[in-house]
């Protein structure tokens, strides 16, 4: 697959702080999650007795950008990766790094998350082996109030990011063509040396405008337009070099677009008259104005002090996939342990979050050293040293290649279709 070269563009080199903008983001998720156990208005598979209102203004402060952030990255990672790999290497390297996992912890990691749901809210009374003895059958009616998923009962969960990464990924590789038109990146150009401060901040919002207006769950959209914004930015130099010079400004708009969600979301939104204003709906869209000013924000500070390089990169780059994997799990299950001991809001959040991370601390060190677990968790086999090993590593590969294809085929068209 031919690829035009990107105008503007500095060569493809290593960008320390889109790592460390990853690995910062993946790590605010997991307090984020463990927040999630305490805010009284918003679902989740467990919740504490320990609810807070005001607790939801400081979520909303990161929720907003957090995902975007992440699918932003996501894009101009695979910009950078298909600049060096064939569409079929491409799709064969997504899909063993995400599915894999996905699959994995559809049947090994999520089942705990199900069962305290179900047994917290006094649905389910039985041990969890017993639970899990049953969990594949996807007509047992112990699940009958649980159907909803990639099949009865069966979801995702946590790792939708996963699957949606997948699938994005997919759509990305086909429209690439046109994306690394001559066309299209002549109006990147334009967007970077020509549109100013206004163009790069006010032009990429009209499609956000639309599909917030558009769908009322608007996750999977946003996330497919972040991912191909990041594409499209690339290593555009002069773009980023925007990017840094108004960064200041981005955050001071990001923080009044902050305070007016806050306002809209305590004052209008938990206030029934209000509410049933004609003109309350339309006040989502100040998400919009707070979300593309804070990625920009964020990417611009992240610019000018973290693109440095480090020996801890490395390390934190690859334990994101499976402490992301892991930690949903963990929060849940410790959660739901630690409620009968009564322990105050303050005294059992602390534990989970210590004991979360050091979950993921230890389960990791543990996958990283064991090769037939590396994949599962979205990590590369470890390389052979000698030559004999080399080959024999190379052999074991394409065999797992095709037994993975195998098992991933059906999961791959049950998630496009």
């Amino acid at each position: 697959m031919p690829v035009l070269p990107v105008t503007n563009a500095s060569p493809l080199e290593r960008r320390y702080d889109l790592d460390w903008l990853r690995i910062l983001a993946f790590g605010l998720l997991i307090f984020y999650h463990i927040g999630m156990l305490y805010v009284a208005d918003w679902g989740f598979h467990y919740k504490s007795q320990y609810l807070s209102r005001p607790l939801e203004g400081l979520m909303l402060l990161v929720n907003m950008w957090r995902m975007p952030l992440l699918w932003l990255i996501s894009g101009i990672s695979i910009r950078f990766v298909l600049q060096k790999v064939s569409a079929y290497r491409f799709v064969t390297a997504r899909s063993l790094r995400l599915l894999l996992p996905l699959l994995f912890g559809i049947l090994v990691i999520i089942p705990p998350q199900l069962y305290v749901e179900m047994t917290g809210k006094g649905d389910l009374h039985m041990s969890y082996w017993q639970f899990y003895q049953i969990f594949f059958d996807i007509h047992n009616p112990v699940f009958a109030k649980y159907q909803p998923g990639i099949l009865p009962h069966i979801d995702v969960n946590h790792l939708w990011y996963l699957r949606e990464l997948w699938t994005f990924s997919i759509f990305i590789l086909i429209l690439s063509p046109l994306l690394n038109s001559r066309f299209v990146q002549a109006g990147m150009d334009w967007l970077a040396n020509k549109a100013g401060f206004f163009g790069l901040l006010l032009l990429p919002m009209i499609p956000m405008i639309v599909i917030s207006a558009s769908f009322q769950d608007d996750k999977y959209p946003m996330g497919f337009i972040f991912l191909l914004y990041g594409y499209l930015i690339g290593w555009n130099v002069r773009l980023w070099e925007q990017i840094k010079k108004y960064r200041r400004i981005f955050l001071v708009i990001a923080a009044v677009s902050y305070i007016a969600i806050l306002f809209a979301y305590f004052v209008v939104w938990f206030d029934p008259v209000l509410k049933a204003m004609w003109w309350a709906k339309w006040l989502g869209l100040i998400t919009v104005f707070d979300t593309w000013p804070a990625v920009l924000a964020l990417l611009g500070y992240s610019a000018v002090y973290l693109n440095k390089p480090s020996n801890k990169i490395r390390y934190f780059n690859d334990a994101v996939l499976p402490y992301y994997i892991l930690h949903q799990t963990f929060i849940v299950v410790l959660a739901y342990w630690l409620s009968p001991l009564l322990l105050g809001p303050v005294g059992a959040a602390l534990i989970i979050i210590v004991a979360t991370f050091s979950g993921c601390i230890v389960s990791y060190e543990i996958i990283r050293r064991i090769n037939f677990l590396r994949p599962l968790f979205g990590l590369k086999l470890q390389q052979q040293k000698s030559r004999e090993n080399t080959k024999l590593g190379t052999f074991f590969y394409r065999i797992q290649t095709v037994m993975a294809w195998l098992l991933l085929l059906p999961l791959g068209l049950k998630i496009m279709l």
